[in-house]
Order: C-alpha cells, then sequence, then structure tokens
C-alpha cells in the first residue's frame, strides 16, 4: 500500500542478482553533475537499487542521469521517458484538485467531512462532523493509515502480496479499513499523523462534488493544461502503459538474503487519490514546478497549499514525537525537507510497492531535481536514504553533507 513504512525491514538484494546492474556502465554526466552521477552509482553498487534515475533542470538546462538497469533480467537500461509508480506523490494531485474547487467556491477547506460524505466517518472516536477537508489534506484528522492496519498489511506484504496483487479495493473499503482502528490523537488539528485514509475521504469529495471521476478531474485540471505526457491515475488496470522500468520489492522481509520479487504489475486501487497515479520524471519535474510557482492555484489556494505544519504531535509529557520524515514540514500534498547540510527542498513524493520518487527543489523552481529508485527497501541503507543521499549530492556543497543545524 502507498507509503506504509514499517521501521525494521530487511533490505538486501543478493549480490547474484545485482552483479548484472552494478556493472552497468553510468550515463555520462555533464559537467556539474559528477557527484550526483557517482551517488547514483552508489545506489546501485552498494545500495542494491536495481535502477536509479535523476533528473535535473536549472539555469544551465536539463540533465538526465542513472544506473543500474531497468530490468533486471534483459539488463535494458532506464531512459527518461520511462513511466514509473508514483505512490504517495499522487498526493498534491488530490490536493491541488480539491483547492481548485475551493478556488471556485464549490468547497470550503472548512467544510466538515460530513457536508459531502454525511455519516461515513465514524466510530473509534471518529466525527466526521468535527474533521474538515483542511485536515484531511495536511494530515491533521487524526484518522487511522489504512496502510497501517494489521489485517491488510498481513495480505500486502510478504509472499501473501503475490495472491493478493490484484485485489480490488473501492474507497469506501479503503476508509472502512482505516475506521476500524483507533484514532491516532484525539482532537482534529492537534497533531500530524501521516494518513493515505484523509486522501481516500478527498478523493470522494471530489468526486461528490463534481460528479465526475477524479481521475478525469486529474485529467482535465492537471495533465492537459500542463502537457503532462506520461501521467494518469489508472482504474482498475493492473499494467502500466507505455515505456516503463520494472518494478522491484523484497516485499518488506527483514533477511539480508530476501528475495526479490517483480511487482511491475499490481492493482493501483489500493492507493488511488493517496498513491496510485502513474508518471514520468519530466512530468513530475513540470508538476512539482507549477505547484511551488503558483501557476495551478489562485492566490489564497496557493497560500493554503504551502501553509505548512510540523510532522510529529506532542506527547502527554510536553515531548515532542516525529510520526514522519525528520526534517520536515506539510502542507496540502507538498512538503519541505531540511538536507543533512542545512540547504531546505519543496516538493513532492511518495513510495509504493516498487519503489520511491520525488521532485524537489528550491522554493522559487529554478533548481529542481525528479528522482526514481525502482525498489522499496526499507531500515539500514533503505530507498528514503538512497533517494535523500542523491538529492544531497546535488544541492548540498561538496563535503558538507554531514552536517546538520
Amino acid at each position: 500500500m502507498a507509503t506504509s513504512i514499517p521501521s525494521t525491514v530487511g533490505l538486501l538484494i543478493t549480490a547474484m542478482t545485482l552483479a548484472g546492474a552494478a556493472t552497468a556502465p553510468p550515463a555520462a554526466a555533464a559537467p556539474g553533475h559528477a557527484p550526483l552521477q557517482r551517488a547514483l552509482g552508489r545506489a546501485v553498487a552498494d545500495g542494491g537499487a536495481p535502477g536509479m534515475v535523476a533528473e535535473v533542470r536549472d539555469r544551465r538546462g536539463r540533465w538526465f542521469g542513472s544506473a543500474g538497469v531497468a530490468d533486471l533480467r534483459t539488463g535494458r537500461k532506464r531512459q527518461p521517458q520511462e513511466r514509473f509508480r508514483i505512490g504517495s506523490a499522487a498526493k498534491p494531485f488530490t490536493a491541488t484538485v480539491v483547492l481548485q474547487l475551493a478556488g471556485e467556491g464549490k468547497l470550503s477547506l472548512d467544510d466538515t467531512v460530513d457536508k459531502w460524505l454525511p455519516g461515513l466517518v465514524k466510530g473509534n472516536g471518529n466525527d466526521g462532523g468535527a474533521i474538515t477537508i483542511r485536515h484531511l489534506l495536511n494530515h491533521t484528522s487524526g484518522i487511522f493509515n489504512y496502510g497501517n492496519d494489521q489485517e491488510e498489511f498481513a495480505k500486502l506484504s510478504g509472499p501473501a502480496w503475490l495472491e493478493h496483487r490484484y485485489d480490488v479495493y473501492t474507497p469506501e473499503r479503503l476508509v472502512r479499513i482505516g475506521l476500524r482502528n483507533p484514532r491516532s490523537f484525539e482532537t482534529p488539528g492537534d497533531g500530524f499523523v501521516y494518513s493515505n485514509t484523509g486522501y481516500i475521504l478527498a478523493g470522494m469529495i471530489v468526486e461528490k462534488v463534481t460528479g465526475r471521476t477524479l481521475a478525469g478531474e486529474i485529467e482535465r485540471r492537471i495533465v492537459r493544461p500542463l502537457g503532462l505526457t506520461g501521467t494518469y491515475l489508472p482504474g482498475r488496470e493492473t499494467r502500466i502503459r507505455g515505456p516503463h522500468p520494472r518494478h522491484y520489492s523484497t516485499l518488506f522481509a527483514a533477511e539480508p538474503d530476501a528475495k526479490v520479487y517483480d511487482v511491475t504489475d499490481q492493482s493501483a486501487t489500493t492507493g488511488w487519490a493517496a498513491g496510485g497515479v502513474v508518471s514520468t520524471a519530466g512530468d513530475l519535474h513540470r508538476f512539482a514546478g507549477a505547484l511551488l510557482r503558483g501557476r495551478l492555484l489562485r492566490p489564497a489556494q496557493q497560500r493554503e497549499m504551502f501553509t505548512m505544519v510540523k510532522t510529529g504531535i506532542k506527547m502527554p509529557d510536553g515531548t515532542w514525537k516525529d510520526t514522519w520524515i525528520t526534517g520536515t514540514t506539510y502542507g496540502t500534498g507538498v512538503f519541505s525537507w531540511e538536507l543533512s547540510c542545512g540547504v531546505q527542498v519543496w516538493g513532492i513524493g511518495g513510495a509504493i510497492t516498487g519503489g520511491f520518487s520525488f521532485a524537489m527543489g528550491t522554493r522559487d523552481a529554478k533548481h529542481m531535481i525528479a528522482t526514481n529508485v525502482t525498489i522499496d527497501r526499507y531500515a539500514g541503507y533503505n530507498s528514503l536514504d538512497m533517494s535523500k543521499t542523491v538529492m544531497e549530492a546535488e544541492f548540498c556543497p561538496s563535503g558538507s553533507r554531514t552536517r546538520s543545524k
């Protein structure tokens, strides 16, 4: 499921599997991006990534680099135009549609969930009359993340995933899974706990307000206006359209020699509004850049998108507990991330069974990077660390990546 990240999971791929990928020659590095190319190579040779790409856009133009392969079986190289599953980088697509509807006066972020989905959110301390659309979009609703439900996670991790990879989930079913668990904190707005359930509800509200599908609204409001060529929200189809790399996973296995599975074909209905979108590096650049520059939203809604909250909760004893990625703040679908050298980048990102994807950059979008690694690995040298290391190779001055504020 999208963005369900346990803290202790195996991550190593066998040396036999990696041999071809690790020795594949890297793409030529343009001047000024040699550290980034080296970081991509280390993600493959040292980190166990089958393949990783990064595309940079700055004042010098566009640069694309890759390491490893798109297909471990054939050795096919990765290409700039490839499509891949972007996991929770789908959330800003949903958030943008919601904010556009707010700008058109068709809803308000202060509307309660009950106004649009009466009686749906209840039980286990949840009250749809007290939770607003804003709470859904900035993860302050307190509604449990369905991706962390123990029963469902048992079906969608390990060998059981292979039996359930094509299961179809309706949005209503995903919400019910989340609501059968206790809330993350008592009062909406009093904390931040990442919740895919909130974004499923936001997608349902879009469809209720417009009378059209979320996929259609994303196409009409974002994909066509920005000229995105490889971005779409799948329905029940399980294959990625057009050219794409294979996606790989250890299915959350903890053993150092965990088997790697090809997970490319899978149901996107487990993510939908929270994590179901397919895109490309170039499209992520264009979309994230448009968000940062305010090209998709009216001024009031642009301010809403970048009204940031700290990603954690205050404990009963007054101490602070991070509940997401350390060094981040979150808006509505977008987030900021302080790198270890103190540089702050802004943008979008996500994980899904089969990979991690990001599009991050300076707040003015003049220096951007989009990355994709085609494996989801957790604990130790994991896919999140790989992605951060690649970003730091681009944004942190040489030799400063270990300094923190």
